[in-house]
């Protein structure tokens, strides 16, 4: 794996210290990390999973439309950022790796350097009714 950017590496640290889950991905949309509050609500630790191509965690925890009907890749808010690089909300159901169904509200952003250039995009999400 090709050495990361330093604004990844920042936003990996910002990621690590914030009191609601995080999830950060490359511009492939490879999973580069999860911090500790994502990991209670997916069920499963980022030490355990490590990275994930964009098809495996769009898919992984199964996120699921209000009506129960599975949700596209290209329709969640971090996959529509990584596209347009603009920011990007949605709510959704996801089923943890514990098998728990849970309601979530996601804001995802892009993180884009002062050269102007896109190294990724972070989202931002928590447990719907917090």
């Amino acid at each position: 794996m090709p050495a990361q950017s330093l604004e990844l590496i920042l936003a990996r640290q910002f990621g690590d210290s914030l009191n609601l889950p995080v999830f950060l991905v490359d511009v492939a949309g490879n999973l580069l990390f999860y911090n500790d509050q994502a990991e209670g609500i997916l069920g499963l630790r980022f030490s355990d999973t490590g990275g994930m191509r964009i098809e495996e965690w769009a898919t992984v925890f199964v996120p699921k439309d209000e009506n129960g009907d599975l949700l596209a890749q290209d329709d969640l808010p971090l996959v529509k950022t990584l596209n347009t690089q603009k920011p990007h909300h949605g709510d959704f159901y996801i089923d943890s790796l514990k098998g728990e169904r849970i309601s979530i509200s996601v804001s995802a952003f892009p993180i884009i350097g002062r050269s102007n250039h896109f190294y990724g995009a972070m989202a931002i999400f928590w447990r719907k009714g917090l």
